[in-house]
């Protein structure tokens, strides 16, 4: 799974099976602003899953 971009911001997501959690980081013109958790079920997070989390870090700050 590779990094998204959005409007100059880029969402870079990691995960651990094992662990069944992750992480997205997210750059702004690569300078780093924050990483956003997670929780996933099964072999790896869905790209919907992961794309509804960016759509709403997006949405909540005006991104």
């Amino acid at each position: 799974m590779g990094a998204v971009e959005r409007n100059g911001y880029r969402f870079e997501p990691e995960y651990s099976v094992i662990n069944q959690n992750g992480a997205i980081h997210v750059l702004n013109q690569g300078k780093y602003i924050e990483e956003i958790k997670f929780t996933f079920s099964g072999e790896y997070p869905e790209l919907d899953q992961i794309e509804q989390i960016i759509d709403k870090y997006c949405e909540q700050r005006g991104i």
